[in-house]
């Protein structure tokens, strides 16, 4: 009986010892995105993006908890406008803020709180198309930065890119409808 507990206890060493030595091969950084074509000018496009009071339209993230704690302080839109969240469901907790706007690109600071503290970037990019008439925007919703051990640790579980991605590709879509709307 001893033997066998010896021998089942150095099976689970060598293969949690394993699972680290692979997870400590995964790249330092990350990045996941996703575009989408919009056929709206990339102004009417960035009303709601650089307006976290908007991002109720149309962000997956704002449906997962409904009881979810909002709180809006710095400038009301642009550059300085801070958005924080606190939900006991899956939404976690984590603040954002808007740190750089142009026509073209809307920068975002994101921090996360719950369940695990992380700090990334969120980044929007706006390639404009089409012409006066007939106006195309092509759409990326990317987010990056640090992967830490705990993330190349999970990331030989589930894949990440594609969680998050799904993500950013129904709130692209929920974009979309809002803009093409407006438009």
């Amino acid at each position: 009986m001893w033997k066998f507990i010896r021998i089942a206890v150095i099976v689970i060493v060598v293969l949690l010892g394993g699972v680290l030595i692979v997870a400590a091969t995964k790249p330092d950084t990350f990045r996941i995105e996703r575009s989408a074509d919009i056929k709206a000018p990339p102004e009417k496009i960035l009303v709601y993006i650089a307006d976290f009071h908007r991002w109720g339209l149309w962000s997956p993230y704002e449906k997962l908890d409904p009881a979810m704690q909002r709180d809006y302080s710095g400038a009301a839109t642009g550059k300085g406008a801070v958005y924080s969240w606190a939900s006991d469901g899956k939404a976690g907790a984590g603040r954002m803020e808007i740190a750089d706007v142009s026509p073209t690109r809307v920068l975002i600071e994101l921090d996360f709180a719950k369940p695990f503290e992380s700090h990334n970037m969120a980044e929007f990019t706006l390639t404009p198309g089409g012409d006066a008439t007939n106006p195309d925007t092509k759409v990326t919703w990317a987010m990056y930065g640090p992967n830490l051990f705990i993330g190349k640790v999970m990331s030989l579980f589930f894949d990440t890119d594609k969680m998050i991605g799904a993500d950013f590709e129904t709130g692209l879509a929920n974009l979309k409808a809002e803009a093409e709307k407006a438009d």
